[in-house]
């Protein structure tokens, strides 16, 4: 199973408590958090989890569409039309979530969500306050029984964000930031760097992540006048990002990789299988294809040969050198060889060991 397959998937044991979906402008990862919805209904046959669902820029009938009927498991909170100064009765959404979480049966395990942390934050007024309520909020799925998370959606530029990825908020992290292809395709073809395997994991992760990080540079990519003019919903690649998880080995440490996201192919899968990137991997099929066979090219349509028999690499071998020093000179005392300078002269060298000043009266 993938790394992402095994984020996604509600498996008996999840590695992180806390988990992190971020989008972009040029990228929405909303089927992340569908699939996932998804995945949690399938793997929810006893009835021993529950799920609360905060929806603050999506409606509900968005997130569960993929859904025939409202499921029974999953309790519904929808503040997307509880907006501050226009609603007379508007309540702070801290004291929905609190009350929501703390209300639920404390025997079950719990999966908090909440879409999406930029209208969180504004809603709540404050940075740091949000911050606060949301450290809280772990704090509290933390404490009922395992596997309980703290799912986040939000944007890529949410000024949370910086906050939520440190250790200081959660030792234990699993982070899906959805990129559109087009950025993939763009660094093959500028840099000509290509994901792994077709580059190494050193030089691709060092030029894709400064890229990836300048927001605007992406977003001209998908909506400049070369752009696609959005982000496809239908396939994109999913950076994933995970620190440490829970359980009796624990493990530090960070992994980072790159993995593709596509509906025909039923959600998670290789980068090879998207179909956006298949011209680049014939590329580089076809540029590794020609590195091998130019190879042997040297050796072809020459009128004499250029390989050696066995017998002729032995009389070879037995040539002496036309040296004068045979390495014995470059040996101290104990065996070792020293730093020397060993010089043969040229028959055109006029060497006198006179001092050529000894006319010289000083």
């Amino acid at each position: 199973m993938s790394l992402l397959s095994s984020i996604i998937s509600e498996s008996p044991k999840p590695r992180h408590s806390f988990l992190l979906l971020l989008s972009s402008i040029a990228q929405s990862g909303l089927p992340l958090l569908r699939q996932l919805l998804s995945s949690k209904a399938i793997s929810d046959n006893t009835g021993s989890s529950g799920c609360l669902l905060f929806c603050f820029s999506y409606p509900a009938t968005d997130l569960l569409e993929s859904f025939p009927s409202h499921p029974d498991f999953i309790q519904v909170h929808d503040c997307v039309s509880r907006i501050p100064e226009y609603d007379v009765h508007w309540p702070d959404p801290r004291e929905i979530i609190f009350s929501a979480i703390r209300t639920a049966p404390p025997s079950r395990c719990l999966d908090v969500i909440i879409d999406c942390l930029d209208t969180l934050s504004s809603d709540i007024g404050s940075t740091t306050q949000t911050y606060k309520s949301l450290h809280e909020i772990l704090a509290l799925v933390q404490a009922r029984p395992s596997p309980s998370r703290l799912i986040l959606h939000g944007l890529q530029t949410c000024k949370l964000v910086p906050l939520l990825m440190q250790p200081a908020f959660s030792s234990s992290l699993g982070c899906l930031l959805a990129r559109p292809t087009v950025l993939i395709m763009h660094l093959a073809r500028e840099y000509l760097t290509p994901p792994p395997p077709a580059s190494s994991d050193a030089k691709f992760w060092s030029i894709f992540l400064p890229v990836s990080e300048r927001a605007n540079d992406c977003e001209r990519l998908v909506f400049g006048n070369g752009g696609d003019g959005s982000g496809s919903t239908t396939e994109f690649v999913v950076e994933v990002l995970v620190r440490g998880f829970q359980g009796s080995g624990k493990k530090r440490g960070v992994e980072r990789t790159l993995e593709g996201w596509s509906s025909s192919e039923g959600g998670a899968c290789k980068l090879t299988k998207l179909e956006s990137l298949k011209t680049l991997w014939r590329k580089s099929e076809v540029m590794a294809d020609s590195e091998h066979r130019s190879a042997p090219a040297v050796v072809q349509d020459v009128s004499f040969n250029l390989t050696l028999t066995a017998s002729q690499r032995q009389s070879r071998a037995r040539v002496p050198l036309p040296y004068s020093h045979d390495g014995k000179d470059t040996m101290n005392k104990t065996g070792n060889p020293s730093a020397v300078i060993l010089y043969d002269p040229d028959s055109a060298d006029d060497i006198d060991d006179d001092d050529p000043d000894e006319d010289l009266d000083i």
